[in-house]
C-alpha cells in the first residue's frame, strides 16, 4: 500500500514538472529584473506598514498617556476642594479652573505622591496650567490654604465665641448673634431641649457651639460657621453615645446633662475635678438625698451678667443677695433644678464627666489652691474645713 501511494505522489509530481524550457533573449537578466521590481515593492509595501504601525503606537500611546501641563504654572487662582471629595472629584474641580489639563494627569500624580491620599478640603491658591505633579505639591502645601484657621477654646461662652469668631473671620459679631436666635435651623434636633426637670424650656445654641480648631471657608456665611460648629458637637455626641447614655444611665434628658457637663466645665479648675463636680451636680438634684434640691453654684450669676450685658464678679465678692436674686433665672441658689440653658460650651472631657461621674457621696466642693485643685466634701462640716484650707491659699 505504502509502495502504491508513493508511486501516486512521485507520478503527480512528474507531471507537475516541465518538460522543456522555451528559451527568450536575455531569459536569466528578465528573471533578475523580475525579482529586484518584487523586492523593491516589498521594501515600499513594508516601509509604509511600518510608517501605519509607527503612527498607530503613538496614537495609541497618546491615548493612554494623560494631557498634562509642563511646569509649576503662571498667575494666581482660587480653588476649593469640597469635603469628602475624591481624587477624581479634585481633578474634575481643576480642569474646570485650568489648573490642570486632564483629570487623569492629577489623579495619577496624587498616586504617585506617597502624601496624595491626605490632600484635605478646603480653598486653595494655586496657579494656571500647572503639571498634575506640581498641582498635588501645592495641594498638599499647608501656606496653599486660604481658609480661615480659628480656634474656639473650652468653657467659652457664645458671646465669647462670637467675638473670637469675628475676629477671625471678621463677620460682625451681630451677624453671629441673628443667625443663632433659632438653634433648630442650625442643626440641633428638638428633642435636644426636652427637661425632666420641670424647668422651663429655653432653647440656645449655648452648649452646641464645640470648642476645636475649624478652618472656615472665606466665604463663609455666620450661619453657615455655627452650623459647622453645631455639626461638629453632634458627631461627637454620637461618638460618645452621650443621648443613649445619659438617658440610660441618669434617667435625665441629654440636655440636663449638657447643662451640668457645662457646669463642671466652668467650676473645674483641672479636668480630673469634672466627674467629681458632676456627682456634686447629680447628688444634690436627683438623689433625694440633700436636704435642698438646688445647686448653690455661683458660675450662673456671671452667665445672667454675661447675657444682660452687665460686669462679671468674682465668686468671693458676690453678695447674697446677687446669688439668690429672684430675677436672675439663671441663680442656682434658693430654686430648684438646674439653669434655663447650659451657661458654656463645654469640650469632650466634660462631655465625658456628665456622662459618667466617679461613684460617692460628695455635696460639697470648693477650690483650695491657685493650680484649681478641689477639695470635696459630704458634710458641710468638713466641707468648712475645705473652705479654710482656701483662704489660706489665698483663693477664697
Amino acid at each position: 500500500m505504502i509502495d502504491e501511494l508513493d508511486l501516486a505522489f512521485d507520478e503527480q509530481a512528474e507531471r507537475g514538472k516541465p518538460r522543456h524550457r522555451r528559451g527568450s533573449r536575455g531569459g536569466k537578466g528578465g528573471g533578475a529584473g523580475t525579482s529586484t521590481v518584487a523586492f523593491l515593492m516589498a521594501f515600499i509595501l513594508l516601509a509604509v506598514l511600518g510608517g501605519g504601525a509607527f503612527l498607530g503606537y503613538n496614537k495609541i500611546k497618546d491615548f493612554f498617556t494623560a494631557a498634562d501641563y509642563d511646569g509649576p504654572g503662571t498667575g494666581t487662582v482660587q480653588v476649593q476642594i469640597k469635603e469628602n471629595s475624591s481624587l477624581t472629584q479634585m481633578g474634575n474641580v481643576l480642569v474646570e479652573a485650568d489648573v490642570v489639563k486632564s483629570t487623569k494627569a492629577f489623579v495619577e500624580a496624587a498616586e504617585e505622591n506617597p502624601r496624595g491620599q491626605n490632600i484635605q478640603s478646603g480653598t486653595f491658591k494655586l496657579r494656571k496650567q500647572m503639571s498634575g505633579d506640581e498641582a498635588v505639591k501645592l495641594l498638599l502645601d499647608p501656606k496653599s490654604r486660604v481658609s480661615k484657621g480659628v480656634t474656639i477654646p473650652e468653657g467659652k461662652t457664645t458671646f465669647q465665641v462670637y467675638d473670637i469668631l469675628a475676629k477671625g473671620t471678621g463677620i460682625p459679631v451681630a451677624d453671629f448673634k441673628a443667625a443663632a436666635k433659632d438653634p433648630e435651623a442650625l442643626g440641633v434636633p428638638d428633642f435636644w431641649f426636652n427637661r425632666t426637670d420641670d424647668q422651663k424650656v429655653t432653647k440656645s445654641i449655648e452648649g452646641f457651639l464645640f470648642p476645636d480648631t475649624y478652618e472656615f471657608e472665606p466665604n463663609a456665611t455666620a450661619a453657615e460657621i455655627l452650623e459647622t460648629m453645631v455639626q461638629h458637637f453632634m458627631s461627637v455626641a454620637k461618638k460618645l453615645d452621650f443621648v443613649a447614655k445619659v438617658e440610660q444611665d441618669r434617667d435625665i434628658s441629654p440636655y440636663e446633662a449638657l447643662t451640668v457637663a457645662s457646669l463642671a466645665q466652668a467650676e473645674g479648675g483641672i479636668q480630673e475635678d469634672y466627674g467629681k463636680i458632676a456627682r456634686v451636680a447629680y447628688n444634690r438634684l436627683y438623689s433625694g438625698d440633700f436636704f435642698c434640691d438646688c445647686l448653690e453654684f455661683d458660675v450662673g450669676i456671671n452667665y445672667y451678667y454675661q447675657l444682660t450685658g452687665r460686669p462679671t464678679k468674682p465668686s468671693g465678692k458676690m453678695t447674697d443677695e446677687e446669688l439668690r436674686d429672684p430675677k436672675n433665672p439663671y441663680r442656682l441658689h434658693g430654686k430648684p433644678g438646674l439653669t434655663p440653658t447650659p451657661i458654656n460650651n463645654p469640650g469632650e472631657a466634660a462631655l465625658r464627666a456628665a456622662m459618667n461621674p466617679p461613684k460617692g457621696p460628695w455635696l460639697y466642693f470648693v477650690a483650695i489652691d491657685k493650680k484649681g485643685r478641689s477639695a470635696f466634701a459630704t458634710t458641710n462640716e468638713e466641707h468648712n474645713r475645705n473652705r479654710q484650707i482656701a483662704e489660706k491659699n489665698g483663693v477664697l
